[in-house]
């Protein structure tokens, strides 16, 4: 069995709910950025909170949101992990962490080059989420992650296809999805089913 975790990121209907508690993911995830397809208010996100089982883990998204934003919903028991998604810096997180001590943070790093895998190793945050971008469906170099020293979490571009070979080769903590489990811009019972099986036997 796969000792690497899984999450289905970018929840924003009803409908969400019930595929992931079929598919039994590790994580779920709920954007809260306005500039996204996917975002949900704090209110819907308690109502697909609610709606979910709840040994599967919530995540919320924040692209460069005020701190008072992203302390109010983790008070509201909507996600027990906060990801960062946008230019926050390790000064943030340790403000972020002095206000939300329990908090788990974990920091998205877009990864173009070695310079960007630097900047992720000297993060502060819990743990690093290597991505290609912000959601655009398309795997980076992977090449560039073959000797990075700290454990992270696999974004950008991954599909039922090339999760075994990304598990087997890098052995992320975890492998993040969004766009690859949507037909038309919703998410599709049959590819989150898919993955994440493919995921827990790789």
């Amino acid at each position: 069995m796969s000792t690497t975790k899984i999450k289905i990121c970018g929840l924003f209907q009803l409908c969400d709910a019930e595929f992931v508690n079929k598919a039994n993911p590790d994580y779920v995830g709920f954007v809260f950025c306005e500039k996204s397809s996917r975002y949900v208010t704090e209110e819907k996100a308690q109502v697909l909170r609610n709606a979910i089982n709840p040994a599967i883990e919530t995540v919320g998204v924040f692209v460069d949101a005020p701190m008072s934003q992203i302390e109010k919903v983790y008070r509201s028991d909507i996600v027990r992990i906060i990801q960062l998604h946008g230019s926050e810096d390790n000064a943030f997180i340790h403000e972020l962490r002095g206000r939300l001590p329990e908090a788990v943070i974990w920091k998205a790093f877009k990864v173009c080059s070695k310079f960007d895998l630097d900047e992720a190793e000297k993060s502060a945050a819990d743990m690093v989420l290597l991505d290609n971008g912000y959601g655009t469906g398309a795997v980076f170099d992977w090449s560039l992650i073959e000797s990075f020293p700290r454990d992270f979490i696999l974004a950008g571009g991954l599909t039922s296809e090339n999760i075994p070979l990304a598990i087997a080769k890098f052995h992320p903590c975890g492998v993040d999805l969004s766009s690859s489990v949507e037909t038309e811009g919703v998410k599709d019972k049959e590819k989150i089913f898919a993955v994440v099986s493919v995921a827990k036997r790789s």
